[in-house]
């Protein structure tokens, strides 16, 4: 995450939620699948909301770290 765009982090955790199966998470988030699909179709800009869901579903989370400047 430090160095990749935003696009290719939703990219990235797009293909985590396929990989597991998108019904898995579906079943995890309480979203649709066609909603997930949608939200991590290329060039989509997913709420911040839907990534936590699908992070937690995948078994994933956000670490925020302080950084020298």
């Amino acid at each position: 995450m430090e160095e990749g765009s935003d696009t290719e982090i939703v990219t990235a955790i797009g293909y985590i939620a396929k990989a597991i199966g998108m019904t898995k998470i579906e079943q995890q988030t309480g979203m649709s699948r066609q909603s997930l699909y949608k939200a991590f179709s290329n060039g989509a800009k997913p709420q911040f909301s839907t990534i936590m869901k699908v992070l937690k579903a995948v078994g994933a989370q956000i670490k925020v770290n302080p950084i020298s400047l």
